[in-house]
């Protein structure tokens, strides 16, 4: 098999533009570890697979790259430059990352996770149910002087739960909101993987705001909290892993309905 190109759904808005994927949509396997390198210097390369028995889908969230892959019969050069397209790598496929455009932004998703991972988040006894269960994880940043940065999310590690779909926002205009909604069983977190955007969390008694603006720090999000995305500054990427496959009647997208199913439910609102 030969790595190929595949096109994501761009989901237009001038607010800002939104791009998604899921377990075997459109990529052939279960997510099980996600990576994304950024700080990256102009023209830095040999980003390698480290094992060549797992498959990847390589996005450029923000600025550009070449990949070039080797099935061992021939060469094949990829140039990603589009947030709405990704690249697939089967198994036994050698990749290369080159000619990668300053502070461009890369994710690679991969069916297998870190030979070892073993940072598990235990939350069994947090209360979850309100805006102060929504806290900040910040994951290992592994540096190269010549590379950039990156951090890794295996499932069930680092984050502490199974990553079944990624979306991010991009293009969002300096100063814009997104995202006013909230979730009956999704958990999720939010990572400001270039620039910085404020999160206002809403648990129908508390709100609170968290402003991100490192990428390898993420906002937790439990079930029943409303989030709202705003004060984008110009060039954000806002990455999203999520707990669930879409589903629109998870979502809670009104605010008086909110405020409703909280009470119905009766989370607790007080720590």
């Amino acid at each position: 098999m030969t790595a190929t190109l595949h096109s994501l759904p761009k989901i237009t808005d001038p607010r800002g533009n939104l791009s998604f994927f899921q377990d075997r949509v459109p990529i052939p396997f279960n997510i099980s570890k996600v990576q994304w390198i950024y700080d990256v210097p102009g023209g830095a390369t040999s980003y390698d697979n480290d094992t060549l028995d797992t498959e990847e889908f390589i996005i450029a969230l923000s600025g550009s790259f070449d990949v070039v892959t080797d099935d061992s019969i021939a060469k094949e050069t990829f140039h990603l430059n589009r947030s709405y397209n990704g690249l697939l790598i089967p198994q036994g496929v050698r990749r290369t990352i080159e000619n990668v455009s300053t502070n461009s932004i890369a994710v690679i998703v991969t069916s297998s996770q870190t030979e070892g991972s073993n940072q598990e988040h235990d939350i069994e006894n947090q209360k979850l149910d309100n805006v102060h269960g929504c806290s900040i994880i910040e994951l290992s940043k592994h540096h190269s002087d010549s590379k950039g940065n990156y951090s890794v999310v295996n499932n069930n590690c680092e984050i502490p739960f199974g990553v079944d779909r990624i979306y991010y926002l991009y293009d969002v205009p300096a100063g814009e909101s997104r995202g006013g909604h909230a979730h009956k069983s999704l958990t999720q977190m939010l990572f400001a993987v270039s620039g910085s955007f404020k999160v206002e969390l809403d648990d129908g008694n508390v709100k609170r705001s968290v402003m991100l603006n490192r990428p390898n720090q993420g906002l937790l999000i439990k079930p029943g909290i409303w989030r709202t995305l705003d004060d984008f500054s110009s060039g954000s990427v806002c990455l999203v892993i999520a707990s669930n496959e879409y589903d629109e009647s998870d979502y809670i997208r009104e605010y008086d309905d909110f405020i409703k199913y909280r009470q119905e439910k009766k989370f607790l609102d007080t720590v």
